[in-house]
């Protein structure tokens, strides 16, 4: 994922610190049985790119390509995150919901 958008900033929008925290929250990829479908993608890609749409205003339909993450598939796992309630949570671990 670093090397398409800069390590800086990947880094910035996502430190490994924050990753770390997020990363065993995300759910896994998980391939259908009968094939097809999407190829599955860097999960911290995909959330670096939804942390950059959200911080910075930008639309989804004009996310930079540098992200390796197509608009859709950033948008569609976003939608996921937030219907199985990942997203929108305002606590910080450890604390009540």
């Amino acid at each position: 994922m670093s090397r398409l958008v800069g390590v800086h900033l990947s880094q910035r929008l996502v430190p490994d610190e924050l990753w770390e925290l997020v990363e065993p929250l995300l759910p896994s990829f998980v391939p259908r049985p009968q094939g097809g479908g999407t190829a599955p993608v860097d999960e911290r890609a995909v959330f670096t790119a939804v942390v950059y749409v959200l911080t910075s205003g930008c639309a989804w339909r004009h996310l930079p390509e540098t992200f390796g993450v197509s608009p859709a598939t950033a948008h569609r796992r976003f939608a996921a995150w937030t219907e199985d309630g990942l997203c929108g949570r305002r606590s910080t671990p450890g604390s009540p919901p």
